[in-house]
């Protein structure tokens, strides 16, 4: 065993026990032997096969899994270490066996009955740590319950009707997604309205609120309170900036439009207020609900499912609950992949109840293929529309997105080695990590160039125009660390600008032109984990940091990176006009088909993919796979 390994492994646990066999083999994390050796402890169990399931369960939400299904897991567990590691040859227990001794531990309860309380919840064969098992199936209940309730009352159809032809204009045929995905918002006390970037999102969100406000001012009645929220401050002010852009193309009436431009957004925490003794607890919540008539989250792909089960709870039964985002993007970094488990079997196409299908299409006018399902139906699919037409990008870069959404290397090569740049897309089949400065002219011109702008303006003293110049494009990488990673590719692109720009000097921690992020909230600055600044010269002498929010001295700043390159999931949420994608060595765990879609989406205009064939294939065939029981809940079990 390396050194480098020593941090990873349990001082003092026995190497011929199964908890040390695991913990040597980097599968078990230290995490995950501790809290399994206390549960046992305090629970008066000493079974090995118990401890061994129990370090499993713990290790489920730290990858991303609601539960661990012990039938499967020796199929699916990997090494959390970058060492080539022989899983086959690990002690696993048989399932039979190993399922029978948790059932009968004092650890375990067995089965739906939520009275019965213990650390461990075992269903079928999926092992759930009880937090997590309770939560989800609140999550399942409180939307099943939320879809069931039906149509909302108080809406004038032929009204609703008139309002949707008169904000969305044109013709049904051309924006039919959009106008089924508002109605359902308007008619519905749950609805989810899903797509990638570019396919109205946002657009349709503001006609929602919209067409709500209109109908409020039309019938004498208060105007609704709308609350937007998305699970970061950078995601929760780029919708605020989108909603607010979107107003001014609509036909509203002073009033609402005015009602609309003071919108603001907030994270998803700070809407439901946490409480000062206990981060983990919210002043909003099952007793307590939220005010607002209507709810918009965006970028719901980032929740968790306990904060999705924090949020579902606190908003009222009569209020609507709009809950947007991409679910074939990264999911939270917590437990869940919560989006893409609601969507579930209608990301392939709308699936309604007749009766529903009805309804939306007498007010929209508009005709979409629609999966009919029984009035005995799951009744989840009826708020759900899935948004497919792109407005903003075509050509080989929607080609290549879609390609990796459908999960085709194939296809994906195909649009690779077909594309060139005046098409939008370039790709540098190298190892992006490994190559020489000369491999990699494409990214070097565009940081340089990009660079050059940023500098120049740094040293004007022009913060807005430096600010434009940073957001124009970004280097994006799937690790923080390695040759590959945003560390290296930082310092890469500083060599460069010192290389290219007379006078330009990265001495000192503030310089002139220095990109930065925003790594934790600063609620006092109004800065959000996140953001991005820049450092510019202020007359007559010294430095200022500038945000979009105005001004900071840099000595205020004390979570800060440099930031010519990111990671893909620091920049979820964000766009980009030119972007640039480095990937890592295909064995590289976190290079799955999420990261690589949602690192190509992230382009307006043009992408430079660099990374080997072998590295893109990876990817697009490798699809995350978490472990969940909430689509089957919503949804029943699978056809």
């Amino acid at each position: 065993m390396t050194a480098s390994l020593d941090s990873a492994l349990v001082l003092g646990l026995d190497e011929a026990s199964l908890l040390g066999a695991f913990n040597r083999a980097g599968v078990l994390a230290p995490a995950d032997v501790h809290v399994a050796r206390r549960l046992g402890l305090l629970g008066g169990e000493d079974d090995e096969l118990v401890a061994l399931a129990t370090a499993f369960a713990v290790r489920a939400p730290r990858v991303g899994h609601v539960r661990a299904d012990l039938h499967s897991v020796r199929a699916t567990a990997e090494a959390e270490i970058e060492e080539e590691v022989d899983l086959d040859a690990l002690p696993w227990p048989d399932p039979e066996t190993w399922l029978s001794k948790v059932a009968a531990s004092p650890l375990a309860a067995v089965g739906e009955d939520d009275r019965v309380v213990a650390p461990l919840r075992l269903i079928g064969t999926a092992l759930h740590l009880d937090r997590y098992w309770r939560d989800e199936r609140a999550v399942a209940a409180d939307l099943r319950a939320r879809a069931a309730a039906g149509l909302l009352g108080g809406q004038d159809r032929g009204e609703l009707a008139r309002a949707i032809e008169r904000l969305f204009g044109g013709s049904a045929h051309e924006d039919g997604e959009q106008r089924w995905a508002a109605a359902v918002a308007v008619l519905r006390g749950l609805a989810v309205i899903a797509g990638g970037p570019g396919t109205g999102k946002t657009t349709t969100v503001a006609r929602v609120i919209g067409l709500l406000a209109e109908q409020s001012s039309r019938t004498g009645s208060e105007l609704p309170v709308v609350a937007l929220a998305a699970p970061t401050g950078k995601a929760a002010n780029r919708m605020q900036e989108a909603v607010r852009a979107a107003t001014d193309e609509l036909g509203l009436s002073p009033q609402v439009r005015e009602k609309l431009r003071m919108l603001e957004a907030s994270t998803v925490h700070r809407l439901l207020r946490p409480r000062p003794d206990n981060a983990s607890r919210f002043r909003y919540h099952r007793r307590n609900r939220l005010p607002h008539d209507l709810v918009v989250i965006d970028e719901t792909s980032m929740l968790s499912l306990w904060l999705m089960a924090r949020l579902v709870e606190a908003v009222r039964d009569d209020a609507r609950l709009v809950l947007v985002g991409d679910p074939e993007q990264l999911a939270s970094v917590e437990a869940g992949a919560v989006l893409g488990d609601i969507v579930g079997p209608a990301a392939g196409g709308l699936r309604m109840r007749a009766e529903s299908r009805e309804e939306v299409a007498a007010v929209t006018g508009a005709s979409l293929p629609v999966e009919v399902l029984p009035t005995s139906g799951p009744a989840i699919g009826d708020g759900i529309v899935v948004l497919r037409t792109n407005h903003r990008f075509g050509g080989a870069l929607a080609d290549l997105a879609e390609a990796i959404r459908s999960g085709s290397g194939d296809a994906a090569m195909a649009a690779l080695a077909g594309a060139n740049r005046n098409d939008g897309v370039a790709w540098v089949p190298i190892d992006a990590g490994e190559a020489e400065s000369s491999q990699l002219d494409g990214i070097r011109r565009l940081a340089c160039d990009t660079g050059a702008s940023l500098v120049e303006a740094a040293r004007a003293g022009d913060g807005a125009r430096a600010l434009e110049a940073l957001g124009s494009w970004r280097i994006l990488c799937a690790h923080r660390r390695g040759p590959a990673g945003v560390a290296s590719w930082n310092a890469r692109v500083e060599q460069w600008l010192l290389d290219e720009i007379d006078g330009f000097s990265t001495d000192g921690q503030w310089y002139v032109g220095r990109p930065v992020i925003v790594t934790a909230n600063d609620y006092s600055l109004r800065l959000f984990n996140g953001d991005t600044g820049v450092l510019v010269a202020r007359q007559p002498a010294g430095v200022a940091a500038a945000f979009e929010q105005g001004p900071v001295s840099p000595s205020r700043l004390s979570e800060v990176e440099t930031v010519y390159a990111m990671t893909v999931h620091k920049a979820q949420g964000s766009e980009f006009d030119h972007v640039a994608v480095v990937l890592p060595q295909p064995t590289s765990r976190v290079l799955t088909r999420e990261l690589l879609y949602t690192a190509v989406t992230r382009a307006r205009r043009s992408l430079i993919l660099a990374g080997t064939e072998e590295a893109v294939r990876a990817a697009v065939e490798r699809p995350i796979a978490r472990a969940s029981g909430l689509t089957e809940r919503l949804w029943g079990p699978p056809r």
